[in-house]
């Protein structure tokens, strides 16, 4: 019995951490309903929270969310909006421990994981509406997995936002195990990789954090997935004029990727304060693309968005969380 009174106080203090069935569990279906219909459905005042919007940066298309958590630590949510609706970018760390050299999120090492209702709530408290989920914020999202699982399975939950499994989108460095474990789940999400590099030389420099998983083994166990729950693979590739833009780099990704259901989406580099690659000139990326388009890939080149507020791809870095 205090067991169960313990779980209905963790529920009361924060609810959003709880799947439907779990909530069930504890106070039955019919009082399950009714919870989850005044957190996510109805238009009261929004008191039960663990986080607090600090900040909102706006650009054109874009507002930059600055979420402070319990501890005082911050983060970053992006809002885009596009032709086909408004995109939320999440966070699923505090920091990062990759250090992609390109990217400011590992700025700070890893402070810690979020749980599972801070990565909830981060799309509960968004001022817009939107459509799609893309876990391509702060952290490398696999290597906080449970905690990233349990938060697709309660946006999903019917008697919540309900949101469309082919609207929510995990993009990843590619650790392998956690790749793998993906593989099993049954939730069907769209996969991005974070690939950057056709060698592992060239994807250690420039992705430090994933220097002990093989290149190779890494593609595979995204393709096993893409072809697993039949979703189209999308691969990241930002473009480095004379680092990974090579002949043998059109080579391999062709060896790689002419015969799978993948997507190439081309970036290019967003400055921030720290980074060292010199700004891309847009006809590079144009040729590669024409080079990957000419040996029968699809490409396209990815739209960037909130540059000026250091909210693009590689820029989010809380400037609260300086040490």
């Amino acid at each position: 019995m205090k067991n169960i009174h313990g779980n209905i106080v963790d529920i009361i203090n924060d609810p959003f951490g709880f799947t439907f069935n779990e909530i069930a569990g504890i106070i039955g279906e019919q009082n399950s309903s009714a919870l989850f219909s005044s957190l996510y459905k109805s238009n009261l005042p929004k008191k039960i929270h663990t986080i607090w919007i600090k900040e909102i940066v706006k650009d054109t298309d874009t507002q930059k969310y600055i979420y402070e958590l319990f501890d005082h630590k911050c983060i970053e949510t992006v809002c885009i909006k596009r032709r086909t609706g408004m995109t939320a970018c999440v966070s699923t760390q505090v920091g990062c421990l990759v250090k992609c050299s390109f990217c400011e999120s590992g700025k700070n090492g890893l402070l810690r994981n979020l749980t599972v209702s801070e990565i909830v709530q981060q799309i509960h408290f968004l001022k817009e509406p939107v459509n799609r989920i893309v876990f391509m914020g702060i952290g490398e999202s696999l290597y906080n997995y449970d905690a990233l699982i349990k938060a697709i399975h309660i946006l999903r939950d019917r008697n919540g936002l309900d949101f469309p499994t082919d609207g929510i989108t995990i993009s990843t460095v590619g650790p392998i195990k956690m790749l793998r474990k993906l593989r099993e789940e049954h939730i069907k999400i769209q996969l991005v990789l974070s690939l950057h590099a056709t060698n592992q030389k060239v994807r250690n420099a420039l992705i430090p954090g994933m220097s002990d998983n093989d290149i190779k083994e890494t593609v595979e166990a995204v393709l096993s997935y893409s072809k697993r729950h039949n979703r189209k693979l999308t691969i990241a590739y930002l473009v480095l004029p004379g680092i990974n833009d090579t002949y043998s780099d059109i080579k391999q990704l062709v060896e790689w990727f002419k015969h799978e259901n993948v997507m190439i989406n081309l970036l290019e580099h967003n400055q921030a304060n720290q980074l060292i690659f010199k700004d891309v000139c847009r006809k590079e990326v144009e040729h590669f693309k024409n080079k990957l388009e000419d040996n029968g890939l699809e490409v396209k080149i990815r739209v960037s968005h909130g540059r000026k507020i250091n909210a693009a791809c590689g820029q989010l870095v809380s400037k609260y969380n300086n040490k």
